[in-house]
C-alpha cells in the first residue's frame, strides 16, 4: 500500500519536525542558561507538568488520527472529514478545561509537588506555567490538524509550520531575555505567540476540500456522540496511559528536585539532548499510526506486519547514528550550556548513559506500541505501560536513590529498566498478532 517513496515523503518531515522541536527546547534551555540555574530548573519542573497536561489532548488527537486513517483505508473520504471535525471540536473544549484548571490552580499545583525546591526556583517556576498554560487551547488546535495531516500521509504541511513557528520562537526568545532582560517570561511568551500563529495557519489550511480531509461546515458544529466515542475508545486509554507515565515522570522528578538544583539542572540538559537520541523513534511512532491505521482500514493485515518490521529496522539505524553522534559531542554541548563543574560531570554521566541504552531499548518501548494503538490493540498497551511506570520507573528510582544513595544516575537507570518490561511486552504482543482478531 505504500511505496518507499509514500514512506519517504511521510517519514524525513516527521524527523525534520522532530529535530526542529527539540532543537528548539535545547534553544531555549541554552538562553534561558544566561538567566541562571535557578531559572533552568525552574524551567525543567514546569515542563514535567506541561507534558501531563498536554499528553492528554495530544492522545485525543492519536485516537482521532488512527480513525481518520481506518477510514482512508476503506476509501470513505466523508467520514474521514466527519472525524476530523470532531476530533478539532473535542481537543479544543479538553485543552480549554485543561488551561483553566492549570490557570487557577497552578500555584498548588506546583507547591503540592515541588514545595521543597528552592525558593528562587519556585519564582521561575510560576511565570513561566502562567504564560505556558494559555497556549494549551491553542497546541490543541494544532495537534488535532497536524494528526489529521499526517492521516492523509501529508506530514510537510506541519514540518513548514514548525519552522516558521520555531524561527518566531527563537528570536522573540533572543529579544526577550537578551534585550529586554525579561528571564524566563522572556522564554514563555514567545513560546505562547508561536504555538497561537501554528494553531491559527494549519486550521485555515485545512478548509481546502480539494483534499481527503478537510472542514467543510467547522462554524456549524453539532456533536457526532458516535463518532467521538469512537476517537475516545483509542483516546482514553492512550491518555491514560500518557497521563500515568508523566504523572509518574513528575513524581520521579520530586525524587531529583530533593538532589538539589546540581542534579535538576544536570538532568535538564541531559533530558534536552536526549530528546535528540531519540527523535527517530518518535517521528516513526507518528508514521506508525498512519500507515498501520491505513493497513488495518483496508484489512491488509499482513501489510501491518510487513510494514511495522520495515519502519523498526530504519529507526534503530537510525537512533545508533543519531546518538553516536552525541557521545562524540558531549564535551561540546557542555561547554555551550556554561554550567557549574559539578552538574557538567553529573550531565555528562547521564548523556553517556542514555545514548547507548536508547539505541538499543527505546524503540520496541515506544516506538513499536504505536503500530499496536493503530491495530485498536490500545488497552494492552495502556495497561503494559501503566504497569511498569509504576513498578519498575518509580518504585526502582525510589529504591535506588534512597536505599542505594545512587543519585540522580539511580533515576535514570530505573528508567531504563521501565524501558526494557516495556520492549518484551510489546515485542511479544507484536509476534502474537492478535491485532488480526480485534475488530476495527
Amino acid at each position: 500500500m505504500f511505496s518507499n517513496r509514500d514512506l519517504l515523503k511521510l517519514i524525513i518531515p516527521l524527523i525534520i519536525e522532530q529535530i526542529l522541536a527539540v532543537t528548539v527546547g535545547l534553544a531555549d534551555g541554552v538562553m534561558v542558561a544566561r538567566v541562571g540555574e535557578a531559572a533552568i530548573s525552574g524551567v525543567s519542573i514546569v515542563d514535567s507538568i506541561n507534558t501531563l497536561l498536554i499528553g492528554l489532548f495530544s492522545a485525543v488527537a492519536t485516537g482521532g488520527a488512527v480513525v481518520a486513517s481506518q477510514y482512508l483505508g476503506q476509501k470513505d473520504a466523508k467520514k474521514a472529514s466527519k472525524a476530523g471535525e470532531q476530533l478539532i471540536a473535542s481537543n479544543l473544549a479538553l485543552s480549554t478545561i485543561i488551561m483553566i484548571i492549570a490557570l487557577l490552580g497552578r500555584n498548588f499545583i506546583l507547591n503540592a509537588l515541588f514545595g521543597d525546591v528552592e525558593p528562587d526556583v519556585m519564582k521561575n517556576a510560576r511565570i513561566y506555567f502562567y504564560y505556558t498554560a494559555m497556549s494549551y487551547p491553542f497546541l490543541g488546535v494544532y495537534n488535532a490538524c497536524a494528526a489529521l495531516f499526517r492521516s492523509m500521509g501529508n506530514s510537510g504541511i506541519s514540518m513548514i509550520i514548525s519552522v516558521m513557528a520555531n524561527v518566531l520562537n527563537i528570536i522573540g526568545n533572543s529579544i526577550l531575555i537578551f534585550i529586554l532582560k525579561m528571564g524566563v517570561a522572556g522564554a514563555a511568551i514567545p513560546t505562547l505567540v508561536s504555538r497561537i500563529f501554528s494553531a491559527v495557519v494549519i486550521f485555515i489550511l485545512l478548509f481546502n476540500k480539494t483534499i481527503p480531509i478537510h472542514i467543510d461546515k467547522m462554524f456549524e458544529y453539532r456533536p457526532d456522540i458516535k463518532m467521538i466515542k469512537r476517537i475516545l475508545e483509542i483516546g482514553i486509554p492512550n491518555g491514560m496511559e500518557n497521563s500515568v507515565f508523566q504523572i509518574g515522570k513528575i513524581l520521579v522528578q520530586g525524587i531529583i528536585a530533593e538532589l538539589g538544583t546540581s542534579a535538576i539542572t544536570a538532568n535538564s540538559i541531559a533530558s534536552n539532548i536526549g530528546g535528540f537520541g531519540v527523535l527517530p523513534g518518535s517521528a516513526m511512532g507518528l508514521a506508525l499510526i498512519t500507515v498501520i491505521g491505513t493497513c488495518v482500514g483496508a484489512g491488509d493485515y499482513d501489510g501491518v506486519k510487513h510494514y511495522t518490521k520495515k519502519l523498526m529496522r530504519i529507526t534503530h539505524i537510525c537512533m545508533a547514528g543519531i546518538n553516536a553522534a552525541i557521545i562524540l559531542l558531549i564535551p561540546a554541548i557542555l561547554k555551550i550550556y556554561d554550567v557549574s563543574e559539578t552538574t557538567s560531570e553529573i550531565a555528562s554521566t547521564l548523556m553517556l548513559y542514555h545514548a547507548i541504552l536508547s539505541t538499543i531499548i527505546w524503540p520496541p518501548a515506544f516506538t513499536l506500541p504505536n503500530a499496536l494503538r493503530a491495530a485498536n490493540d490500545v488497552k494492552f498497551t495502556m495497561w503494559i505501560s501503566i504497569i511498569s511506570m509504576w513498578t519498575w520507573r518509580i518504585g526502582f528510582s525510589y529504591f535506588l536513590v534512597n536505599a542505594l544513595h545512587m543519585g540522580v544516575l539511580g533515576v535514570w537507570i530505573a528508567m531504563t529498566i521501565d524501558w526494557l518490561f516495556r520492549a518484551i511486552a510489546f515485542i511479544y504482543r507484536f509476534r502474537k498478532e492478535k491485532y488480526r482478531t480485534i475488530s476495527v
